[in-house]
């Protein structure tokens, strides 16, 4: 492509971000809570990070963090060859899982594109794969019946204006025009797109990438889309990361399953599957979402540990997952060997160290109607009294791994108050 004819095309995409400068206003806002519906009651999601990066094996920012140059990073992706259709082994794991929906680096930080760029020749379809893999990711996350994100690097170590933009007027607006031309072709050439997730807005801010009409050209080509709060405007849902901190509005907590986003050889800090099941639980009961991340290989292939834990934490969902999707804030909270979620008048009661044949929950207030192991649907005998509710009769050891969990009917919304023990509960 000539340099006019890119000039042409980014001329094009500004023009038309700027017409639907009002759409976000019109027709991302008023309908927030039908577009989010499906998304609170996923709870459950797959980060896919994949890059270059994958071929060095060394990080995710191994490009920045050891200053390779520019020209000899673009040698990787000459050599990036993946194996066909390799998303269809994630998006598999990823319903074996539970989860409900994925989202896919489409373009890191390193500035390579997985999709057909008609605004560059470093993407898939003009390097080493020789093919659109945002297509291939998009069609095997459809055959799975899951919901299809995108996530999208604002910032970009390749282009020339990346960094330059934060002090060149000039360099600014062309860099802005590609961006928004970039997430046009996304957003046009793919069907049907649930998440947009922006990723790192440095060096510039809201107004500097024109957010505004950026969001607003997203929910002009994808009404019904949700967008994240990584372009410098509150967006739809918030992104704490490597942690679980719950906010007022949707939130979504995004981690990695070892230390690392990309696939780095020797990081063999895993987490455990009962890890990942309390991490779910803690972003369930508090209306969250869970977006655990994989580190494809370079040949697209998942690395053998996630496999594991993966496939266990499906087992687990298989039999508990009544208790985690389309949850509700849930009151109690306090115990020293269990966690909570809850739907309606039901508790679920997450054991993850077993205390033997009795389990006990303190402060509860709520009149307990009934009481099942969620598995295996056995029933639980229970006593309950003014201070408290004790379960008994249970196996010497867990029943499921990695937790237990106790459903508990009551006749109302469950609350627990451990201050009324406290002060009520008779000390002689």
């Amino acid at each position: 492509m000539t340099r006019r004819e890119t000039l042409q095309l980014l001329a094009a995409a500004t023009a038309a971000t700027t017409a639907n400068s009002t759409a976000y206003a019109a027709g991302g806002e008023a309908d927030r809570e039908a577009r989010m519906k499906w998304w609170h009651e996923a709870r459950f999601g797959m980060f896919i990070h994949w890059g270059l990066y994958s071929l060095i094996g060394r990080h995710e920012w191994v490009m920045e963090n050891e200053a390779i140059p520019v020209a000899e990073y673009e040698q990787y992706a000459k050599r990036f060859k993946p194996k066909p259709n390799a998303a269809r082994d994630w998006a598999k794991l990823a319903k074996a899982a539970g989860q409900k929906y994925m989202v896919m680096t489409t373009k890191h930080h390193e500035g390579f594109c997985h999709f057909d760029s008609k605004l560059t020749d470093y993407c898939a379809t003009k390097q080493g794969p020789g093919r659109d893999l945002v297509k291939e990711y998009v069609e095997a996350a459809r055959a799975e019946g899951l919901r299809v994100g995108f996530y999208y690097s604002l910032m970009d170590w390749h282009h020339p204006d990346g960094a330059r933009c934060a002090t060149d007027e000039a360099a600014r607006q062309r860099f802005v025009a590609y961006i928004h031309g970039q997430i046009r072709e996304l957003l046009t050439n793919y069907g049907k797109i649930d998440i947009l997730w922006y990723d790192v807005s440095w060096p510039l801010n809201a107004k500097g990438w024109e957010s505004e009409k950026m969001n607003a050209m997203v929910f002009d080509l994808q009404p019904g889309i949700i967008v994240n709060n990584r372009n410098g405007l509150p967006g739809d849902f918030n992104t704490p990361e490597q942690k679980i901190e719950a906010s007022k509005g949707a939130w979504e907590s995004c981690m990695t399953m070892n230390d690392s986003w990309g696939y780095q050889k020797t990081d063999d800090d895993w987490k455990t599957p009962k890890t990942v099941v309390k991490n779910l639980i803690t972003c369930s009961r508090d209306t969250g979402n869970y977006l655990l991340n994989i580190g494809p290989k370079a040949d697209g292939s998942i690395p053998e540990e996630s496999v594991k834990i993966m496939t266990q934490v499906g087992k687990w969902m298989e039999k508990n997952g009544k208790s985690i999707y389309d949850t509700e804030v849930c009151q109690p909270r306090r115990s020293n060997y269990a966690s909570f979620t809850r739907k309606g008048n039901t508790l679920y009661m997450h054991i993850w160290f077993w205390p033997g044949e009795t389990a006990i929950l303190g402060g509860f207030l709520t009149k307990v109607q009934s009481a099942t192991l969620l598995a295996s649907g056995k029933p639980v005998k229970f006593e309950q009294d003014r201070f408290r509710v004790r379960f008994t009769g249970l196996p010497e050891r867990a029943p499921d791994d990695p937790v237990t969990t106790i459903a508990i009917v009551c006749e109302g919304e469950p609350k627990q108050d451990m201050d009324f023990v406290r002060k009520e509960r008779p000390r002689g």
